[in-house]
C-alpha cells in the first residue's frame, strides 16, 4: 500500500500572513472577517496574523510574493473580490490576479491560497462572502492550515 499524507486542522502554533484588497471593500471586509473566525478557531492565535491591506486585486499577488520572501509565515491567504462590469476591465484584473497569485504559489515554499472572488454581479459575491453559499475567506483560511499541516509531512 502506498504512504498517502494528509493534512489535519490544527492551527496551533502556525502564523498567518492574509493580503486583502480594499477596492469592493464591503465584500472583502466579509472574507476577511471569515479568515480571522476560521483561523482563531482553528488554534491560529491573533497576534499570530498580519494583514496587509492593498488597493485592488491585481496588487495581490506583488504583495504576496514579498510576504512570501520573509520567510516568517507558514501561508499566505489571498482575498479579494472582481464583480464584472460593462467593460473588458474585469477579464484583464481577475485573469492576472489569478495568474499572479499561482505564479507565487508555485515558487514559494510555504501554501499560498486563492481566496479571490470573481463574479458576474454583487449579488453572487454577497452570496460567497457569507451569504447563502458560505464564505469564500473562512474556506481559504481552513485550506490553509489543512496545507500547512500537509507541506510539513512531505
Amino acid at each position: 500500500m502506498p504512504k498517502s499524507f494528509q493534512g489535519d486542522l490544527n492551527g496551533e502554533g502556525h502564523t498567518i500572513g492574509i493580503v486583502v484588497s480594499r477596492f469592493n471593500e464591503f465584500i472583502t471586509g466579509r472574507l476577511l472577517d471569515g479568515a480571522m473566525e476560521c483561523l482563531m478557531q482553528h488554534g491560529v492565535k491573533d497576534e499570530d496574523i498580519e494583514v496587509a491591506h492593498v488597493p485592488g486585486a491585481f496588487e495581490i499577488p506583488s504583495v504576496a510574493r514579498r510576504m512570501a520572501a520573509k520567510n516568517k509565515y507558514d501561508a499566505i491567504l489571498c482575498l479579494g473580490a472582481v464583480i464584472r462590469g460593462g467593460t473588458p476591465h474585469f477579464e484583464y484584473v481577475s485573469g492576472e490576479a489569478s495568474r499572479g497569485v499561482g505564479t507565487v504559489a508555485l515558487e514559494a515554499s510555504i501554501p499560498v491560497l486563492f481566496g479571490v472572488l470573481t463574479t458576474d454581479n454583487l449579488e453572487q459575491a454577497t452570496e460567497r462572502a457569507g451569504a447563502k453559499s458560505g464564505n469564500k475567506g473562512w474556506e481559504t483560511a481552513l485550506a490553509a492550515i489543512e496545507m500547512i499541516n500537509l507541506y510539513k509531512q512531505i
